[in-house]
C-alpha cells in the first residue's frame, strides 16, 4: 500500500466537497477518478499530494520517501517552466518521443507560441523523468494528439509505480485503468474495471435500487394503510365511549389497546424504514443543447486554395488546397504544434495568411467557441458576457444555465470566479442563444464532464449545419465527424473518412488506387478554380458542378 485515506472531509466556506470517504492506493494502482465538474476531483488530488489539507480525517504515505509526479492541467503553465536550460537528455529524448524535435534549440519566440499540447507534452516529459512512485495525472490528454495519447497510454502500461488519472476522455480511460474511482454528492465510491465496466456496472446498480426502493414503497403504503385503518377503528372506539354511558369503561380499555397498537406499529415501521432504509436514486443529471440550425445556403462553406503560412520563421502549411460544403462534419487533425488553432484564427480573420486564397461564405452564420476558457472578461458577470437584454433570452439561459449545473446564484458573480468547465459552458450556452448554420469548435470538451460530453456528442450530431472541430478526444470526434481535413507534412489534405478509419493500418492503398487518388485530387482543385470563376445558373457552371461531383463520388469508392 502506498497511500491510505481514512474519514476525510473537505469544505470550502459552506460547500462540503468530500464528506468522511475513505480509500487505499495500492503499488500497482490503475485508478479512473471520475465525477461531474465540482464533484472534488481535483481537490482530492490536491490532498493526495498534499497541497492542500483535509478538515477531519488523514491521508497517509505508507511507504517512506514517496515521490508523487503531479501534472497539473495544460493552463496552469507558462512559459518559464519550458526553459531550455531545464532540459536533461532524458527529458529531451522523451519529448522526441512525443513527436516535439530538439526542443533544447528553440528560442524565446518558439517559446512564446507553444501550444497547450506541446505544453502537455514537455511537462509530462518532465514528470516521467523524475522517476515519481505514484503518477497524479489531471486531465492529461486535454489537448494531447493521438501520437501523445498513444505514448502515454503504452508508457502508462509499463510504468512501475501507481497511477490516478483524472479525466473525461472514455477512449483514454477505457485503455488505461482496471479501477474507477467515482465522485459523487461528496462521497466515493469504487469500480472495478475501466470506464465502460464502470458504467455498466453504475447502470445495474441503480436499476437494482430502484426496485429496492420500489418494494420498500409498496412494503410502506401497506403498512401506512393498516395503520390509517387501525386509527379509524381506534376513533370510533372513542366516539363509542363518549356516547354508550354503561359501557365507558370498556370502550375505552379498546379505544386504549389501539391506540398503542398504532404507536407500536408506526415504531416499528419507522425503525425498520431507518434500519434498511433504501434512498431513491438520483436521476442523471441531463443537459439538454439544442441549437437551432438555420436554412440551407448554398453548397460550399469554406474554400482554400494555395493556403500557405509561415509563422516563428516555421512553415506550417503551404499550397493546401480543401473545402467544406453545406452539412459536413468536418474533424481537423494533426500533431499538436501543426498549425490547427493559427488555421482557426486565420479563418476567424484574426491571423493573416502568408500567401493563397481563404474563403468563408458571407451567407455563414457561425460561432466559434476557443479552447483558451480564459478569454472571457473577467470582471463581467455571466449575464453581462451574455449580452442578454430580453426578458425572454435572459429566463431561457437561466434554465440552460441550471441544466448545466451553474447554480443561479453564480449568474451575478464575475466570470474569474468560473471554473474552467463553467466557463465553456458560458460560452456554449452563448452559441444556444443564436441561429447558426456553421459551428467552428476548438477543443470543444475540455473541461467538460463526462455526462456533458455525451448529450453535446447527441446534439451535434443532430445539428444540421456544418462542423469543424478541432479536437484530441479520439471517441467524441469519431461519433461526429465522417470527414476530416488532416494536418500532416506541411500541408492540409481533406480526407473522405472518419478518424478511425483514417487511423486504421488497413487503409493502405495499392499502388494504382494511390496514383489515381493524386490524379483526382488535381483535377478537384482545378474544377474548384473554373468554379469560383463561373457564373451559377449558367451552362459552363453546371458542367463543372456535375464534374466536381463525379470527381468526389469517384474518390469516395477509392477511399
Amino acid at each position: 500500500m502506498l497511500i491510505q485515506a481514512k474519514q476525510v472531509s473537505k469544505s470550502f466556506g459552506e460547500r462540503a466537497i468530500l464528506k468522511e470517504i475513505s480509500f487505499s492506493i495500492q503499488h500497482h494502482s490503475r485508478i479512473g477518478l471520475v465525477g461531474r465538474n465540482g464533484a472534488g476531483k481535483t481537490t482530492l488530488a490536491n490532498l493526495i499530494y498534499g497541497k492542500v489539507n483535509p478538515d477531519q480525517g488523514s491521508v497517509v504515505s505508507r511507504t517512506e520517501g514517496l515521490k508523487i509526479g503531479y501534472l497539473f492541467q495544460s493552463v496552469d503553465y507558462t512559459v518559464h517552466d519550458f526553459q531550455p536550460d531545464h532540459f536533461s537528455s532524458e527529458i529531451l529524448e522523451l519529448t522526441s518521443e512525443l513527436g516535439l524535435t530538439r526542443v533544447h534549440t528553440w528560442e524565446s519566440e518558439r517559446l512564446g507560441h507553444v501550444s497547450h499540447g506541446e505544453k502537455l507534452k514537455i511537462a509530462l516529459s518532465h514528470i516521467w523523468a523524475s522517476h515519481p512512485d505514484l503518477l497524479l495525472l489531471d486531465e492529461p490528454t486535454n489537448h494531447l494528439d493521438v501520437q501523445g495519447v498513444k505514448w502515454l497510454v503504452k508508457q502508462l502500461k509499463s510504468f512501475k509505480g501507481a497511477v490516478i488519472l483524472i479525466s473525461h476522455d472514455r477512449y483514454f480511460l477505457d485503455h488505461a485503468v482496471t479501477e474507477i474511482f467515482e465522485l459523487e454528492n461528496g462521497k466515493l465510491t469504487p469500480y472495478k474495471g475501466n470506464y465502460s465496466a464502470y458504467r455498466l456496472e453504475k447502470k445495474k446498480r441503480i436499476e437494482e435500487q430502484k426496485h429496492q426502493y420500489e418494494v420498500q414503497q409498496k412494503y410502506k403504503c401497506r403498512i401506512e394503510a393498516q395503520i390509517t385503518q387501525m386509527q379509524q377503528w381506534a376513533a370510533k372506539a372513542h366516539r363509542t365511549m363518549r356516547t354508550e354511558e354503561g359501557f365507558k369503561e370498556y370502550h375505552g380499555v379498546k379505544a386504549k389497546k389501539r391506540d398503542q397498537a398504532v404507536k407500536s406499529k408506526l415504531k416499528r415501521l419507522r425503525q425498520e424504514l431507518e434500519r434498511n432504509r433504501v434512498e431513491k436514486p438520483a436521476d442523471e443529471p441531463s443537459v439538454r443543447f439544442q441549437f437551432d440550425g438555420s436554412e440551407k445556403r448554398g453548397r460550399r462553406v469554406l474554400e482554400a486554395r494555395d493556403l500557405t503560412k509561415h509563422f516563428g520563421g516555421r512553415t506550417l502549411f503551404s499550397n493546401s488546397n480543401y473545402y467544406v460544403n453545406y452539412g459536413e462534419r468536418i474533424g481537423l487533425v494533426g500533431p499538436n504544434g501543426s498549425g490547427k488553432t493559427t488555421f482557426l484564427r486565420m479563418l476567424l480573420g484574426q491571423e493573416s495568411l502568408s500567401s493563397g486564397h481563404l474563403w468563408l461564405s458571407d451567407s455563414a452564420k457561425f460561432a466559434f467557441l476557443s479552447q483558451d476558457a480564459a478569454d472571457l472578461p473577467s470582471f463581467k458577470t455571466a449575464l453581462d458576457v451574455l449580452g442578454l437584454t430580453h426578458r425572454e433570452d435572459i429566463f431561457r439561459a437561466r434554465t440552460l444555465l441550471a441544466q448545466m449545473g451553474i447554480k443561479a446564484e453564480k449568474l451575478s458573480q464575475p466570470s474569474e470566479t468560473f471554473s474552467l468547465g463553467e466557463r465553456i459552458r458560458l460560452q456554449l450556452i452563448a452559441m444556444l442563444l443564436s441561429p447558426l448554420n456553421l459551428l467552428i469548435l476548438d477543443e470543444p470538451t475540455n473541461h467538460l464532464d463526462l455526462p456533458t460530453r455525451e448529450q453535446l456528442q447527441e446534439t451535434l450530431s443532430q445539428f444540421p449545419g456544418s462542423l469543424l472541430i478541432v479536437s484530441h478526444d479520439y471517441y467524441f470526434l469519431n461519433q461526429v465527424c465522417d470527414k476530416l481535413l488532416v494536418m500532416e507534412d506541411q500541408k492540409i489534405k481533406r480526407i473522405e473518412m472518419s478518424l478511425e478509419q483514417y487511423d486504421s493500418p488497413n487503409k493502405k492503398r495499392s499502388g494504382d488506387s494511390k496514383e489515381e487518388l493524386l490524379r483526382i485530387d488535381t483535377e478537384i482543385t482545378a474544377i474548384l478554380g473554373q468554379l469560383s470563376l463561373a457564373v451559377p445558373g449558367t451552362d459552363r457552371f453546371k458542367e463543372l458542378d456535375d464534374k466536381y461531383f463525379a470527381l468526389l463520388r469517384r474518390k469516395s469508392e477509392l477511399n
